[in-house]
């Protein structure tokens, strides 16, 4: 299963000296099988980041929590709770840290165990309050081994941590990351070590970056996609934006911008090969115009738009193609109907799921009403072909679950959000993706997450209750932020 990096736009996702990493015996030949074995089992695991949890009564002091997969998916084969109090982990717990508020995964020293990078935007470091900071938990056969910080925010509110992406940038063959920090997207090529430079700055009105990497024009290297929305009183601007590492001196700084989509504002962002001709393509989810002047669309048609709106640009070997493809809930072929709020595309994840060689794209809608149930959430799996997720006719091939569904556990209440974040995984070894589904409003906002095996009906669901996590955490949004 090709690793794919998203950063699910949520509120939630420089890097300063490089992090000694333990050394590993050889680098891999090939890429690991499993983006997220951090035990080196053969299953992939699953990291649910939980920045509103308490941790010895420092409220919003937040964890991650670590469920492994096996035999029989999640939830049987056990959990670990990380915080800053745990052994390996530098720093303390401290109120307002939000440890957890960003989870990616990666292979940071080239051994076969998948390492844990975690984000705690709202971290002070000395006396620089909320610069944040960035931990890289390296993976082992117990589960976890030392850790090292990969980021320091410099100054006071720069955030580091509240967004993050990993891919090899520069063509060394070593993992690099990309770190969401207010009004800044920096980058750590030593993830042993807090050594950071700058991917690219821009206003962002507070709100964290959503990102996500690809090989976009064909050269064999991974860019960085950003998506940025700035509205204040006086400034009212989004774009996604591509940026490329500047290996040949071709750019004024580390990273230059090689395309753009301007006005077009995106909460999410996920890359597959959706048509299955080898290119990486974009999708951007709940994809709007916000400039009336803009006269090239840049989320297709604004009648697309309605209920939130998915544009996906498709890559043609140099890069990617302006016009593409657009689609809603009106969309024929895709269940529902397109309503306002009912945030389709505010989460996206992209996986393979029937093994056709085209990645199929995964849209989750948290503010979908499930009958007279408001705010219930869904989850859309759209199918990829030889066309694209629409075909010839413009048509999409789509099923939709939501808590109602036969086969899906639980049932739909009003605001459970089912959908808010979307994560891919092998997690019982079967060979096929696995689909987890968070939805951090259930049960009166305790949360959970539902693992549905090869992205259909059945599987478990784990929340705090089930996993036996300590009376001494806050609950509060499990499944809001989830690993990649």
């Amino acid at each position: 299963m090709r690793a794919r990096t998203l950063a699910i736009a949520l509120a939630a996702t420089g890097l300063s000296l490089p992090l000694a990493a333990p050394a590993a015996a050889s680098e891999p030949t090939e890429p690991p099988p499993l983006t997220s074995d951090f035990n080196g089992d053969g299953y992939a695991d699953l990291a649910v980041g939980v920045p509103s949890g308490t941790v010895e009564g420092k409220a919003r002091a937040g964890y991650v929590s670590v469920v492994f997969g096996g035999e029989y998916g999640l939830g049987p084969h056990g959990v670990r709770r990380i915080t800053q109090a745990t052994v390996e982990v530098p720093g303390t717990p401290e109120a307002g840290d939000r440890f957890g508020g960003a989870v990616t995964t990666a292979y940071v020293n080239g051994d076969r165990y998948a390492d844990l990078v975690i984000g705690a935007p709202g971290e002070d470091v000395d006396t620089k309050k909320d610069a944040g900071s960035v931990t890289v938990l390296y993976g082992t056969g117990d589960g976890f081994a030392t850790a090292n910080t990969a980021a320091r925010g410099a100054k006071t509110g720069d955030a580091y941590g509240n967004a993050l992406a990993a891919a090899d940038f520069t063509g060394d063959k070593k993992t690099d990351l990309a770190i969401g920090g207010k009004d800044q997207v920096v980058y750590n090529t030593a993830p042993g070590a807090a050594k950071t430079g700058t991917v690219m700055t821009d206003r962002m009105g507070g709100r964290a970056p959503v990102m996500s990497t690809g090989d976009f024009d064909g050269n064999g290297i991974a860019e960085v996609a950003v998506a940025v929305e700035i509205k204040e009183e006086s400034y009212i601007r989004s774009h996604v934006l591509l940026y490329r590492y500047d290996r040949d001196g071709d750019f004024d700084g580390d990273f230059g911008l090689t395309w753009s989509s301007a006005n077009s504002a995106a909460k999410a962002l996920a890359t597959g090969d959706f048509n299955g001709d080898g290119h990486d393509d974009l999708a951007l989810g709940n994809c709007r115009e916000i400039a009336d002047e803009n006269i090239d669309d840049p989320c297709g048609p604004e009648e697309l738009a309605k209920g939130g709106g998915i544009h996906i640009h498709y890559g043609d070997g140099d890069g990617l193609v302006w016009k593409g493809q657009t689609l809603n809930q009106d969309t024929a072929g895709v269940p529902g109907a397109a309503e306002q709020g009912d945030d389709f595309g505010n989460a996206l994840v992209a996986a393979d799921f029937d093994g056709d060689g085209t990645d199929d794209l995964i849209a989750g809608a948290p503010g979908e009403a499930v009958g007279s149930t408001t705010g219930a959430g869904s989850v859309t799996v759209l199918r990829g072909g030889p066309k694209g997720i629409l075909d010839a006719a413009g048509a999409a091939r789509a099923t939709t679950y939501h808590q109602n569904s036969p086969g899906i556990l639980g049932v739909a209440q009003k605001d459970d959000a089912f959908g808010t974040a979307l994560t891919v995984g092998d997690h019982d070894g079967e060979g096929r993706p696995d689909l987890s589904v968070g939805a951090p409003g259930e049960d009166a906002s305790t949360g959970g997450v539902w693992d549905l095996p090869n992205g259909a009906p059945g599987g478990s669901v784990i929340n705090p209750n089930t996993l036996g996590l300590p009376a001494s955490s806050d609950p509060t949004a499990y499944g809001a932020v989830l690993g990649r």
